[in-house]
Parts: structure tokens; C-alpha cells; sequence
């Protein structure tokens, strides 16, 4: 049976509602340790993993849909030994029109029933309205024992990015100076901001060279990014932001195109700008990963995308399926990896 030489003990119990609130440090071991699970699997087969959380249980509260989050979550917990429950937040008696079980009452519950706690809540589920799911995640942080992990709200998608780094580093190996451009693309449906202010946050800490592609009208939360400007000269890394798409392609390592809302948007909300909202996006219909615009990429380029990717908007179809230049499959399969790392260092010491 294969031990884990990256498990540690000095993590259990750390809620992770943003990778801002993990060291360098903490991080790094954190990716070791997903390599070190997909090493396991890929060698000697998943059913030799140590089931390092056998008896643990996972909750899992959803406010908001998803397809590769809650199946790595549970796919993570089987293979650690342990047992992820789902639970959708419209079943339970949390949220009422005039009343809902106090967060307070939630959270010891959660306490007695398991050992871990991971919370999805954005977009339709709270309007749009910037911050309301990450403090809600927080209330629920500071009243809960056991740790809290977010599973994606309205400012950070922390084990996403975990799993874009990851598979940015298996790719080209030292990311130092590396280029990764993250890219509004058009798309018919309206999305915000976590996953691509994560990757902002993140990514600068390898020292790689964020740029920020946007049309004008589209900036990103001004605290976070001067927070990323501070973290990319701290470590070797830049942050650019631009509306020259072409030029921010050129040479490129990687490109991660994905619709965000604007800040008008995600100030008065869905219900209220929806319309406007879409209206705007139809001016940049031209903001879409072609051949063409990889061709001005680096040789060895990639796509990368945390999906779903919207077919023939984000990107073209000829790009998608190029097993040569996209590796949106492998970014997808790594974040199993990374989440069952996260699940066990915070897990493996609570009781």
C-alpha cells in the first residue's frame, strides 16, 4: 500500500474560502499532494489511494448547480475512504420568503453530523449581487468548527484555481515567466466573476505573467487586482490588463476565454440589468478563440477552461477539439486531484 509523503496533520481543521488565505507554503502542499494521489492512481490503480478519511463525513451544500465540482467532491470522498452527502439548499429549511433556520443553528449541526463542510452559492442563486455568497460562506466559517470549504461563489473558486495551477505547472514545468492570458469571450449567458478573479489572485504567486484581456466596461473587483499586482511583484510575476486582444494573445502560453459579468451587473443585479446586460455583449461578438488568434500564441500554447465552455462562442470548435492545443479534459481531471488534497489536509486531523 503506498503511503503519502505530503499529508500533514498542521492543516486539519483550516476552512479554504480563498487561496489568499493560504501561505505559499500551505499551497505547495497542497499540490504535492495532488500529485502525489494522481501519481498513486495512475501506477498502482485509485482502489490503492490510502483511505486516509475512512469513516469521515463531507457535506455538501448546494445553492447553486454544478457538474464537475460536487462529482470530484464525491468522487474524492469515495476514494479517501470516506462519504461526501449532497445536499441541495432548496430541501432544506435554510432560505424562506419570510424566515430561515438561523445560520447559527446550521452550523453546530453540521458540527455534530460530519467533519467537513463545502458551500456553493453564486450567480442566479444570489442575484449576481457581488459578495453576498462569500459572506455568507464566512458567517458560516466563523460559526463552524469544522472546516469550511467554498466550492465557488461570487468572488473566489479557490480549488479550481488550485486546479488550473496545477495544470498550468504539469504543462510547462517551471511557470516562472510563463504567459497566461485570461480572456473575456462572448457567450449568450451571463456569468461572474470567481473563477477568473481566483486565477488572478493565484496565478501571479508562481510568477507567471497574468494578463487580463477585457473589453472596456468589463474591469474585475479593484481591490483583488491590486492585490494580484502586489503578489506579482512579490514574486517575480506581472499583472497587465488590456483591451488589445491580439496583443495579449501574442506569444501566449495559455489562453482561459470565459464570459464575466460587468461591475454594473454585479452591483444592482441579474433581475434588474439582465437585459441591458446582454445587450452590451452582442458589440463583442468578435471576442472568440479562433485558430487564428492561437496561431499568435507561443508554439507550445495552450487553451485551458474550468467548463463548461461554451461551443462556437468562447471558443471555436477546431480549437475545443484539438488534442494538440487544448487540455481542458486534462484541467477537469486534475481537479479531482486537487480537491481530494484539499479534502484531506483539512479533514485528516478532525474528529
Amino acid at each position: 500500500m503506498p503511503s503519502l509523503r505530503h499529508l500533514t496533520r498542521e492543516l486539519s481543521g483550516k476552512d479554504l474560502i480563498s487561496t489568499l488565505e493560504w501561505s505559499d507554503e500551505e499551497i505547495e502542499i497542497a499540490l504535492r499532494l495532488a500529485k502525489e494521489f494522481k501519481d498513486i492512481a495512475n501506477y498502482y490503480g485509485t482502489e490503492s489511494i490510502p483511505k486516509v478519511l475512512a469513516g469521515k463525513i463531507f457535506f455538501m451544500l448546494f445553492f447553486a448547480g454544478s457538474t464537475r465540482t460536487r462529482a470530484a467532491f464525491e468522487s474524492g470522498m469515495y476514494l479517501l475512504g470516506g462519504h461526501a452527502s449532497y445536499i441541495d439548499a432548496s430541501t432544506t429549511r435554510i432560505k424562506g420568503e419570510k424566515a430561515g433556520e438561523d445560520i447559527r443553528d446550521v452550523a453546530a449541526m453540521y458540527d455534530v453530523y460530519g467533519h467537513g463542510l463545502g458551500i456553493r452559492i453564486l450567480d442566479k442563486a444570489i442575484d449576481y449581487l457581488y459578495g453576498v455568497g462569500n459572506s455568507y460562506i464566512r458567517e458560516m466559517a466563523r460559526v463552524a468548527s469544522i472546516p469550511v470549504i467554498n466550492m465557488a461563489d461570487d468572488m473566489f473558486h479557490p480549488t479550481q484555481g488550485l486546479a488550473d495551477i496545477f495544470t498550468f505547472r504539469e504543462r510547462f514545468v517551471n511557470p516562472q515567466g510563463k504567459k497566461y492570458v485570461i480572456m473575456w469571450a462572448y457567450s449568450p449567458e451571463i456569468r461572474g466573476w470567481c473563477s477568473v478573479q481566483e486565477d488572478m489572485i493565484l496565478f501571479p504567486r508562481f510568477g507567471v505573467d497574468v494578463v487580463i484581456a477585457r473589453p472596456p466596461g468589463f474591469d474585475l473587483d479593484p481591490k483583488l487586482v491590486e492585490k494580484a499586482k502586489q503578489l506579482a511583484k512579490d514574486h517575480g510575476g506581472s499583472l497587465e490588463i488590456t483591451d488589445n486582444l491580439k496583443e495579449a494573445l501574442r506569444g501566449a502560453h495559455a489562453v482561459f476565454p470565459r464570459n464575466w459579468a460587468s461591475p454594473k451587473l454585479v452591483e444592482l443585479g441579474y433581475s434588474k440589468f439582465k437585459d441591458e446586460e446582454l445587450k452590451i455583449y452582442e458589440k463583442y461578438k468578435d471576442w472568440k478563440v479562433t485558430r487564428e488568434l492561437m496561431d499568435l500564441m507561443d508554439k507550445k500554447g495552450v487553451l485551458m477552461h474550468v467548463l463548461p465552455i461554451f461551443r462556437g462562442y468562447e471558443a471555436g470548435e477546431e480549437v475545443i477539439d484539438d488534442p494538440a492545443r487544448s487540455i481542458i479534459y486534462e484541467q477537469a481531471e486534475n481537479g479531482l486531484w486537487t480537491k481530494m488534497a484539499v479534502l484531506a489536509l483539512t479533514m485528516y486531523g478532525v474528529k
